[in-house]
């Protein structure tokens, strides 16, 4: 076999054309778009880089097919959280072959251990864990935009190098048709009537305002959970405009009480129904495409962020933006899935309210760690 470090074009491109081959017969995969995959290693579009390093590998049979990549990553602001420094390994593809993994495996091992690290974490995402994050190992289905997919041996080629799972992650969907079970009905309505309770979707042309809201929100929200990071409003305003393309802004309802920001959720169009006959390129005739699938719709969509202040998570604010969203929703006759996803499975709470609108099991993903010898 032929481990080689990505250095150039050729090999960047072979980086991207080992996923297209370990899931070619798969018709359930949704090739990535290139472009999304090499923004996650472009300083100027992944401002990680500016505190943190990453690299990446193309593996090669004997023969010279592509069977195999990795790549690995520090970021300095997150490395030193946990009890020991660690880095982050992601982007992993292999074949059915444990000689191969245990190679990409130890390679990005022994890279990360150069760099001080002791530990790491995978399959993570050199970036926000909206994308690109966690291992597919429960409900193997078509997979919405930015959610991994894997072949179900690969939780094997990861119990064998010796990861252990941190924490699960868990997707659920909703029927949106299927009327909402009736106590969480009463609670939403009498919560969208109370004085000083108001509820607001998206306007793009104040994307500002509402980036400052959705910080104040977040960041309150989970400040408590571990490794937490704030989000910047700079960082999110740029999220929010990178979300244009797929964008519904009556899908993004903030609540407020008294004026405060105090609930958000975010939900996106699937694009993965848009780009699946891409194989992931985005030239003009893509484009076209792209636009035409947009005009016409797709039917599912993805629930990428909930977050409530600490201060109001007992007021049943989201069962009511729940109900705002089935308002909008229903008329248009288009969408029949939402999906929830991704839950840490020790976020309780959020687990709570993804039960109380009779949401059922979607898929599991699992974040897993390697502690260095």
């Amino acid at each position: 076999m032929l481990l080689t470090e990505v250095k150039n074009k050729k090999t960047a491109s072979e980086f991207l054309d080992v996923a297209r081959e370990i899931y070619r017969n798969d018709p359930h995969w949704v090739c990535p778009l290139d472009k999304d995959i090499e923004a996650v290693f472009d300083p100027e579009k992944n401002e990680l880089h500016k505190h943190g390093v990453c690299t990446r590998w193309v593996l090669k049979s004997d023969e010279g097919h592509l069977i195999g990549r990795i790549a690995a990553f520090v970021n300095e602001k997150k490395a030193y959280q946990p009890e020991q420094p660690t880095g982050g390994i992601g982007f992993f593809e292999c074949i059915n072959d444990p000689e191969a993994a245990t190679l990409l495996f130890s390679t990005a091992e022994k890279w990360l251990t150069e760099r001080g690290m002791k530990a790491m974490d995978g399959p993570i995402n050199f970036g926000e864990n909206d994308s690109f994050w966690g291992l597919l190992i429960e409900g193997f289905t078509t997979p919405s935009y930015g959610m991994n997919y894997h072949h179900p041996y690969y939780k094997g080629l990861f119990d064998a190098y010796g990861f252990k799972t941190l924490y699960e992650q868990i997707t659920n969907h909703l029927e949106v048709n299927k009327p909402f079970p009736e106590r969480f009905t009463k609670i939403a309505q009498w919560v969208a009537n109370k004085p000083g309770y108001t509820f607001k979707h998206l306007e793009v042309n104040k994307l500002e305002d509402f980036a400052k809201d959705f910080a104040e929100i977040y960041n309150d929200a989970w400040q408590d959970f571990e490794n937490f990071v704030p989000l910047q409003t700079k960082g999110i305003l740029e999220t929010f405009n990178k979300m244009k393309t797929v964008m519904d802004e009556k899908l993004i309802w903030f609540a407020y009480i008294n004026n405060e920001p105090a609930s958000v959720i975010v939900i996106l169009p699937d694009a993965n129904q848009m780009i699946k006959s891409f194989n992931g390129k985005l030239g003009l005739i893509e484009k076209l495409k792209f636009l035409y699938y947009r005009w016409k719709g797709v039917s599912r969509m993805r629930a990428v962020v909930m977050g409530t202040k600490k201060a109001f998570q007992k007021h049943g604010l989201e069962s009511a933006l729940f109900i705002k969203l089935k308002e909008y929703v229903l008329p248009l006759n288009q969408y029949v899935e939402l999906e929830l996803s991704w839950v840490g499975d020790f976020n309780d709470k959020m687990l709570s309210i993804h039960e109380a609108t009779g949401a059922t099991f979607g898929k599991k993903h699992a974040t897993m760690r390697k502690l260095f010898k």
